[in-house]
């Protein structure tokens, strides 16, 4: 058992600087859902001069149970997936327990720096990866040399 000192003046001061500190900030839980309150695929955001790569876990998943959708300036990656277990014929139901998942993670991309036409998405060994190019304009030159005249 823990003992937690309560501060009488500011009762809620320590939860609440626990909370902003532990919780995403800038997901406030309106794009970012799993209908079922099963547990979110964990995603890694990778970004390069070339493109940004998001890598999403979803292990004993199919790449038919994906959806992958533009628009506008907003990539949305969703699944919805039933599983049911059909019994033979003259068997009985003593437990059975349907396995539902569905998640929506959402991700905004500025038209300024995305190239929307080459994005390309696969799903292999339990991992989703979007890659999403970057348009020329908005990569990061390398140094060059200016000559003094």
């Amino acid at each position: 058992m823990t003992l937690i000192k309560s501060n009488p003046i500011l009762p809620g001061f320590p939860r609440l600087f626990d909370d902003f500190f532990t919780k995403d900030v800038f997901d406030w839980g309106f794009q970012n859902y799993s209908s079922t309150q099963s547990t979110l695929p964990t995603v890694n955001v990778i970004e390069n001069n070339d493109a940004f790569t998001v890598e999403m876990a979803a292990p004993g998943m199919e790449k038919k149970d994906f959806q992958i959708e533009l628009n506008n300036e907003t990539l949305t990656i969703s699944s919805q997936k039933e599983e049911r277990n059909e019994l033979s014929e003259g068997d009985r139901y003593t437990r059975r327990e349907f396995s539902y998942q569905s998640f929506v993670r959402s991700f905004h991309l500025p038209k300024s720096v995305v190239d929307e036409s080459k994005i390309k998405a696969k799903y292999e060994n339990g991992i989703l990866r979007v890659l999403i190019p970057k348009r020329e304009e908005a990569k990061t030159l390398p140094p060059r040399q200016i000559a003094i005249a």
